[in-house]
């Protein structure tokens, strides 16, 4: 069986043609990993700094070819691919310190000849398993800490993008990271969920990061918990923005217009739900549809807001969330809804639709609780447009879902601010800024149905990868027993002046 990835800007561009693994040979791998792990512990720290320096700087000088292989295997703009890659030289510049920051703490102990110490350890081998949106800069969130400090990875990237894993991984071979500790295979999902119980059953695995669908999330969650294991879940997201009356509007439209259709809205953080106070509905209404519908869509080598969906599987879970749209609702955006093509077409498109799997920019009026577009993922070039009368009603509708990744609000007043802040569900909160767009040096992640709390990027992702052990050291000479042999100094309870 081979995996077969094509240009989804022109389906008749082959772009990759791989063999597919068996559950044999994912396990294999996994195993190939399990061995090099304590090999590659051993190496100090600061080395494996070094190495991730070294990949940093390979990263930066394939920037531009990296950037169209993401263009053209995926169909993202150049000029959104050329920043993803940038989040890997980001990823890898904050980390290569971390080599020599992986601290620990000297703690004094009750007892005398006696010390307290902490270390981080490596948790093992990692089996990191990542989706197709964000083929560098989501897999280098869990491959750099990761690596960084002393664990082996299995890595399966999406089906979509071998030749992106493949160039990616190389780099990475290239900055001095071993071949068995970094061990890239593209498998199907039924392969992946198989090898995986396997490797975990045979000890192989000690931690799994996932970038997906909330439902693989639960199975994984659910598969790891039989291990006593806590996987690290970055899941899908319904991201609320929320527009006050006293707030920016040509602000408001920028940042609604790149995270609801950046990435042909296939992003985690995309925006779900623009929800509008009723005193200023009517105004960003008219100026947010205006804005989708003069929106420039079409090749994704050219200028343009975005290019095609990632694959044409993706067109269609984008067309099956159409089916979603009630009686209720109204539909905004475009001179069609569903794929761009000759006899669906796009005003001022640019190229060839039939070449490619494109979809229309669709905004969704009168969403509201309880709708099934209000509670679903939609994962596509659709937005859901609502109104509210107080921000309590706004925080309410924000969380009722359950999804709890990204937000924000579009203020100028700092009591809006910080109340949304204090009440929201969302890891990640922005003000006056869109709900996508991620820096390396924060944390990322989400909450409820968006993520079990763990989170990448940043100094927090190091707890995913690395465990607390305590040593305690006593020289005294005696065994001395904790919270029994304690010293006590002489005082007098009853003195008073």
């Amino acid at each position: 069986m081979q995996i077969q990835s094509v240009n989804p800007a022109d389906l008749s561009d082959v772009v990759a043609t791989i063999e597919a693994p068996t559950v044999a040979d994912v396990v294999d791998a996994a195993r190939r990993a399990h061995a090099a792990q304590r090999a590659w512990a051993d190496v100090p720290a600061p080395v494996r700094g070094r190495v991730i320096a070294a990949v940093g700087r390979l990263v930066e000088s394939n920037k531009a070819s990296l950037a169209a292989l993401i263009t053209r295997e995926v169909g993202k703009t150049y000029a959104e691919a050329l920043g993803e890659v940038q989040e890997v030289i980001d990823t890898c510049d904050f980390f290569l310190g971390e080599g020599r920051r992986l601290y620990g703490q000297t703690v004094p102990s009750e007892m005398p000849d006696k010390q307290l110490f902490t270390y981080r350890a490596p948790v093992g081998t990692a089996f990191i398993i990542t989706a197709g949106n964000f083929p560098t800069a989501v897999p280098s969130w869990y491959l750099v800490p990761a690596l960084l400090c002393g664990n082996t990875v299995l890595w399966k990237p999406a089906e979509v993008s071998p030749a992106i894993s493949a160039a990616l991984t190389s780099i990475f071979h290239a900055g001095g990271i071993p071949t068995d500790v970094l061990i890239t295979v593209v498998a199907d999902g039924a392969t992946t969920a198989a090898a995986l119980e396997i490797s975990l059953d045979e000890g192989l695995i000690q931690k799994v990061g996932f970038t997906g669908s909330t439902a693989v999330g639960r199975q994984i969650g659910a598969l790891t918990g039989r291990h006593l294991q806590s996987p690290c879940l970055e899941l899908g997201g319904k991201n609320p923005m929320v527009v006050m009356p006293d707030a920016d509007v040509d602000l408001v439209i920028e940042g609604a217009l790149f995270s609801g259709f950046g990435t042909s809205g296939q992003r985690c953080t995309s925006l779900g739900t623009l929800w509008v106070h009723d005193d200023v509905y009517e105004a960003v209404k008219a100026r947010y549809i205006r804005s989708v519908e003069t929106a420039i869509i079409g090749d994704p080598r050219g200028d343009v807001l975005y290019g095609p969906m990632i694959s044409a599987a993706y067109l269609r879970t984008h067309e099956r969330n159409l089916e979603l749209v009630a009686d209720h609702h109204r539909v905004h955006g475009s001179t069609g809804v569903g794929q761009i093509t000759a006899d669906n077409p796009r005003a001022g498109f640019v190229g060839d639709p039939d070449v490619g799997v494109f979809a229309h920019p669709t905004i969704v009026e009168g969403v509201r609780a309880g709708d099934a577009l209000y509670d679903t993922e939609t994962f596509g070039p659709l937005v859901g447009l609502g109104r509210f009368s107080s921000l309590d009603e706004a925080i309410e509708l924000s969380n009722g879902h359950g999804y709890g990744l990204s937000s924000s609000i579009y203020t100028t007043s700092p009591d809006s601010v910080w109340r949304f802040r204090s009440r929201i569900g969302s890891g990640m909160v922005s003000v006056n800024n869109s709900t996508s767009g991620a820096e390396a040096h924060l944390p990322f992640g989400g909450n409820g149905r968006s993520g079990n709390g763990s989170r990448q990027s940043g100094m927090w992702v190091l707890d995913q990868f690395t465990r607390w052990q305590a040593v305690n050291w006593d020289w005294s000479g005696r065994l001395q027993k904790a919270q029994m042999d304690v010293v006590e100094l002489p005082s007098d309870p009853s003195f008073r002046l």
